[in-house]
Formats: C-alpha cells, sequence, structure tokens
C-alpha cells in the first residue's frame, strides 16, 4: 500500500506513516463528515435554530492552536452569513482573563474545537463559561469519543457534541484531517446542513486532482533548501496561513522559519523577513475585490526580485496569478474563499509533510527534544477569584 506515492514500509521506516495516510485520506473524510452530519440534521437544527434567531446572540469559535485556527477561517464568512457577533478567540487568551472576553450580560454561543477534546485550557474554558455566562450554550466539534469535551458536553441540555468519524482523530503529531474535518463541519452546521456551492462531493473531487497533479510540484519544491517560509492570505484565507505556517514549524520541528500576515499587513513591516532563503506562498482570494489586493502584492513581490521564490496559489486562471510560479486548484474557480480553504490547507500539509522528510525528520513525532506534545502538557489550571480578570 502506498500512502503520497510512497510504500508504506518505507513511510514506517520515515516515523511518517500516519502522518502520509491522513493527509490523504482527507477528500473522503469530508464525504463521511457530511454523510454522519446530514444523519444529525433535525437535531442540529432543533439545537442551534433558536440561538441563532437572537439578534444579540454573540458566537465565540475557540480552540487551542491549529484549533483556533479553525474559528479564524470560519469567523469572516459566518459574520457575513449569519449577520449575528462572531469572533475568533483562542482559549489559550481565554483562560488567562476570562472576564476581558466573557459577557454575563450576552447571550453566547461557545464553539469549541478539539482533536483530542482533552486539551486542559479547552476543558477549561468550558467551566469558565459555564461559570460566568448566565445565558450560554455550547457547540463542541470534536474527533474523540473518549475525550474529556464529548464526554462532558453531548448529553447536556444546553450543549450539542458533534462528533466526526474516527479515522479524523490523528494519530500523527499534527492535526491535518481533524483541522479540514472538524472545519467542514462547523461550515456545513452553520449552512444549515444544506450543500453550499460547489457541495462537497465536488470539493473532495478538487482535492483529489490536487493531489494528483500538484503533489510531485509540492515535494520537489520542498527538496529546494529554503530556510524560511511566509504564507499570506487574505480575511478568512489568513487563518489558513496561519495554520499553513504552523504546520511547517511543526513538522520540520522548528528548522524552517515559517510566519504568515495578510497580503496588505505584510507590507507593514513583517516583509523585512524576505531574502534569497525565504519562500513566500500567497493564497489569492477568488472575490475580485480582494484579490484585486492580493495580487497587487504578489506582482510587487515577484518584481522585487528579493526572495528565493513565490508561489501563488489560485482557483482562477488567466490573471496575474499565472505571470510566474503558481498552483492551479481545479473546478473551484466560482468558490468562496471559505471553500478555497481546504485546498490551500491541502498544499500548506503536504510541502510540510515533504519538507519534513527532506530534513530527516520523522512527522509522526516530530519534536525531538519532546518539549512539545501531541496533547499539550504542562498547563496548570488556576481557581478564578472572585472580580479578577
Amino acid at each position: 500500500m502506498k500512502f503520497l506515492d510512497i510504500d508504506e514500509a518505507a513511510l514506517q521506516r520515515a516515523g511518517a506513516v500516519h502522518t502520509a495516510r491522513e493527509i490523504a485520506q482527507q477528500p473522503d473524510s469530508w464525504i463521511r463528515t457530511a454523510t454522519l452530519l446530514r444523519g444529525q440534521q433535525a437535531a442540529i437544527r432543533a439545537f442551534l435554530a433558536p440561538l441563532l434567531a437572537n439578534p444579540q446572540l454573540r458566537v465565540i469559535l475557540t480552540g487551542a492552536g491549529s484549533s483556533a485556527f479553525i474559528g479564524e477561517c470560519l469567523a469572516p464568512p459566518l459574520l457575513q452569513a449569519l449577520g449575528r457577533r462572531v469572533e475568533a478567540i483562542a482559549t489559550t487568551d481565554i483562560l488567562s482573563a476570562p472576564r476581558q472576553y466573557l459577557q454575563p450580560g450576552v447571550p453566547t454561543l461557545l464553539v469549541s474545537f478539539g482533536r483530542s477534546g482533552s486539551s486542559p485550557e479547552s476543558v477549561a474554558v468550558v467551566d469558565q463559561a459555564e461559570q460566568l455566562l448566565p445565558d450560554c450554550h455550547q457547540l463542541v466539534f470534536t474527533c474523540n469519543a473518549q475525550g474529556t469535551l464529548y464526554q462532558r458536553c453531548h448529553a447536556q441540555p444546553r450543549s450539542y457534541a458533534v462528533l466526526l468519524p474516527p479515522e479524523t482523530h490523528d494519530a500523527g503529531f499534527a492535526m491535518t484531517s481533524s483541522f479540514t474535518s472538524m472545519l467542514l463541519a462547523a461550515w456545513l452546521v452553520f449552512a444549515d446542513l444544506r450543500e453550499p456551492p460547489p457541495g462537497v462531493e465536488q470539493l473532495a473531487a478538487a482535492a483529489r486532482t490536487l493531489l494528483a497533479t500538484h503533489h510531485a510540484a509540492l515535494r520537489q519544491l520542498a527538496a529546494g533548501r529554503y530556510a524560511r517560509a511566509v504564507f499570506l492570505g487574505s480575511n478568512a484565507l489568513k487563518g489558513v496561513a496561519r495554520e499553513a505556517a504552523l504546520k511547517l514549524l511543526e513538522l520540520t520541528d522548528g528548522a524552517v522559519v515559517a510566519t504568515h500576515d495578510s497580503p496588505l499587513g505584510f507590507r507593514h513591516g513583517p516583509k523585512t523577513i524576505i531574502n534569497g532563503d525565504t519562500l513566500l506562498f500567497v493564497l489569492l482570494s477568488n472575490d475580485p475585490y480582494t484579490r484585486s489586493y492580493d495580487l497587487d502584492l504578489l506582482r510587487e513581490l515577484r518584481t522585487d526580485g528579493r526572495a528565493g521564490r513565490v508561489v501563488a496559489l489560485t482557483a482562477r486562471a488567466g490573471d496575474a496569478a499565472m505571470d510566474g510560479d503558481h498552483l492551479l486548484i481545479e473546478q473551484l474557480a466560482d468558490a468562496d474563499d471559505g471553500v478555497l480553504a481546504f485546498p490551500y490547507a491541502l498544499c500548506a500539509q503536504l510541502y510540510a509533510f515533504h519538507r519534513a522528510l527532506a530534513l530527516g525528520n520523522t512527522p509522526d513525532q516530530p519534536s525531538a527534544s519532546g518539549t512539545v506534545s501531541r496533547v499539550v502538557s504542562g498547563v496548570r489550571i488556576h481557581a478564578l477569584p472572585a472580580g479578577s480578570c
């Protein structure tokens, strides 16, 4: 058996079999996730509809690490679609100052994302919300039936827990299929489980095409000796850019310095990171207005000629994106940016995976020092004093 065109035995020797399988399985996992959710459609509507009917509702999308970045991908399109106050706030921010983020007088839906559902920050923030917010409901997306979040929330009257297919509970260190599948699950739930264009089947088909047509190019790109990488994306795609940078940091064990920004924000100082050892990925929006700003920076970066390489990720052909290095994501030329999050994240995962192998790292357990772990440890939860923070 092969995953990502590498024999399973070779992946085992490289300490990479779990990560390779979990990256490759994503199109199928998305189909299974959508099928699972359609089976819960009535129950989810019964839970969410009364909450979303309240114009005062505040929706907080939360999680730690990659799980927090799911919220960053979702917040901009959900704010527009729901016409409600939608914010992405990491549990790692809320935990240390909950009274600065949680507002007791505001009805709140706390949407928690967690691969394991047992990260100490995420569990503690659920407790804080219940303690501080008189009108609080909990919506949980998780991949682990044994996790604390699922066990606590799946049968509570003011909570609903969505348990994803078991294969999305990634065994590898880095979140890959868990990230995209939880993102998809929330996207479908808040779309009222209708098939938003282009539909999950078409999204999965586009991802399979990407794996077939661009995998080799990303593998070859990863063989380059770039010591720095920058991922740039606007609005919802900024969350994808942040996740992409983290994947590269994680899987290379920090050997590649990776960061992210928006195309407009990048000029305001962060652009100084560019040198001949820098690889830049520009995640181009499909929105014509936003794309005009993305393309302005793309042209500027190519004209400057300071970076080692500048690669555009695009779902649309026929403009400046095609004037230099680019990867064209087929079948999604008319998709919203929320849809582009999936193939763009997949490209970043493939690059990070092969960059790790090129450096001799073991993607399934990339931290040689053991200072970071698959489920974070070392977090001490302090009791919340009355009236503080």
